[in-house]
């Protein structure tokens, strides 16, 4: 039997862990960060976030050339604290969010594949963390941005 190799990469962000959450499950989500650099693209995600659900991901080139599922079974499941599951070729990942105030650090550990070497396994799974980071942040600052625009009074009134 084979020696397994395991990988850890991880963010901290700064948002609740509600949105964390919200963000790293929900379909509609994961098709804008479910990538590893701007060429690549996640034109569809399912997901059913339950114990034995499925879920899977298209990853595949802009220009249509090359793609995969990304997919799997989950193993477990809790809430704001663990999402765990088994790759269709059988590897394991597992997902631990550790919540601090308005901060949420993301750690992700998965069994590597024997086809690419741990330093390009390791990036690839690092860039996608760091777009569901930035994705995230972003959607809130924007939210934050555009509640404070609707909170300032609207004038009708205009001096010429």
């Amino acid at each position: 039997m084979q020696n397994k190799n395991f990988i850890t990469v991880e963010i901290t962000m700064n948002v609740t862990i509600q949105k964390a959450w919200e963000y790293f499950t929900l379909p509609t989500h994961i098709t804008k960060w479910y990538f590893a650099s701007d060429d690549w693209c996640a034109p569809n995600a399912t997901n059913d976030l339950q114990l034995g659900g499925k879920f899977s991901t298209r990853m595949e080139s802009k220009d249509g050339t090359i793609g995969f599922d990304f997919s799997g079974i989950y193993s477990a499941i809790e809430l704001h604290e663990e999402i765990s599951y088994i790759l269709d070729d059988g590897r394991l990942v597992k997902n631990i969010f550790e919540s601090k105030e308005n901060t949420v650090k993301l750690t992700q550990t998965f069994e590597a594949e024997n086809e690419n070497t741990i330093e390009l396994q390791k990036n690839g799974w690092q860039a996608i963390l760091n777009n569901f980071k930035s994705f995230t942040e972003c959607n809130e600052n924007l939210k934050e941005i555009l509640d404070i625009h609707k909170s300032i009074p609207k004038t009708t009134n205009y001096i010429h």
